[in-house]
């Protein structure tokens, strides 16, 4: 419930470009990252992607292990894959600019013509640059600092609440991902806004989660939740915030969705939907996954007209006891960020 002092986060801090730079500086690299359903990176397997315009190498050793490197040769910087090519199966990293050549762990095995070099060449000392890399909730997380918190902290709640569905081995069913004009920020707000959606979603998110009565809150240390009675009046639909832009939907049927918004511009992010289920539950992941997209659509809807709405003299308004989940990330997000807004580099 939020207290007589509670307030938003002010406005200044959706429209500016330096907190959108102090943003991936001191939130975004301390947090972890999900990039990839793990089933999607079978053993002997590499595959590139993009995290905050950092391109990612992801590889799965044949020992089992799953790791994340800076996706440049340390030669001269070429990327070894793309992200079009997704998943390929493949025994070495080969730089396709000068043939320096990796195996799946990031060590160098060979560099051409390396008796030629100017000065003399020590292969150890040329390693991939690695990053940290976890495999939770049948996703590959990704950390783009070198002194992130501890990935079991920011997924604090779901593992009290849920070990048991994240420790489960699920299946993609469904993605989805789409850009929206407006700040990462208010895409992220309305998402843990328990406030809206009776009125905004009422023949779809609303009919899933039920009465506004029966909604519960729960908050940890760095995530919270929205506990809503599941249809058989036995089980909860667990909605998660988890900083420091991701949503974890738990349904007592098995499935899992996790939601992102990654900052593109100051009034610009990326949503993407993994939508993660049984193995038997495959042939349904384009209707369930069009089931979410109904509501996003609506959301989307409502964030970019906020965005254009947040503009010059607005203030908001008071936070609702629904709200508070709002209120308990951007508090996360204003302790790492506050700071650096005392110090003035921040525009007031």
């Amino acid at each position: 419930m939020p207290s007589a002092s509670a307030a938003f986060l002010p406005p200044e801090l959706y429209r500016s470009e330096a907190v959108a730079a102090l943003e991936r500086e001191h939130v975004a690299s301390r947090f972890w990252h999900p990039v990839v359903v793990a089933a999607d990176l079978p053993p002997g397997h590499v595959r590139a992607v993009e995290l905050l315009d950092l391109p990612v190498l992801l590889s799965h050793g044949h020992d089992g292990v799953v790791r994340a490197f800076r996706n440049r040769c340390p030669h001269r910087a070429v990327a070894f894959r793309e992200p079009a090519d997704g998943s390929v199966a493949c025994r070495r990293l080969v730089c396709p600019y000068h043939g320096w050549t990796y195996d799946l762990g990031g060590t160098l095995l060979a560099a051409a013509r390396e008796a030629e070099f100017v000065e003399p060449f020590d292969r150890e000392a040329w390693p991939l640059e690695v990053l940290g890399c976890r495999v939770r909730a049948s996703l590959i997380w990704v950390a783009l600092g070198a002194d992130p918190f501890p990935l079991d902290d920011q997924l604090d709640l779901p593992l009290q609440e849920a070990p048991d569905a994240l420790a489960r081995t699920l299946v993609p069913l469904a993605f989805h991902s789409q850009a929206l004009t407006c700040n990462w920020k208010i895409a992220n707000d309305n998402t843990l806004d328990d406030y809206h959606v009776a009125i905004a979603h009422p023949t779809t998110l609303h009919r899933m989660q039920g009465p506004v009565r029966h909604y519960s809150h729960r908050f940890g240390t760095w995530a919270n939740v929205l506990a809503t009675p599941w249809l058989d009046g036995d089980s909860e639909f667990l909605t998660f915030g988890l900083p420091p832009w991701n949503h974890l939907l738990l349904w007592p049927d098995g499935r899992l969705a996790l939601i992102q918004f990654l900052p593109a511009a100051v009034d610009t992010c990326t949503m993407q939907v993994w939508l993660l289920g049984p193995e038997e539950r495959q042939g349904e992941g384009e209707a369930l996954m069009a089931e979410m997209v109904q509501f996003l659509a609506e959301d989307r809807a409502l964030v970019e007209s906020a965005q254009r709405g947040y503009g010059e003299g607005f203030r908001t308004g008071p936070p609702h006891r629904l709200e508070a989940r709002i209120l308990h990330q951007q508090a996360i997000y204003a302790a790492l960020l506050v700071p650096w807004y005392a110090s003035g580099r921040i525009p007031r």
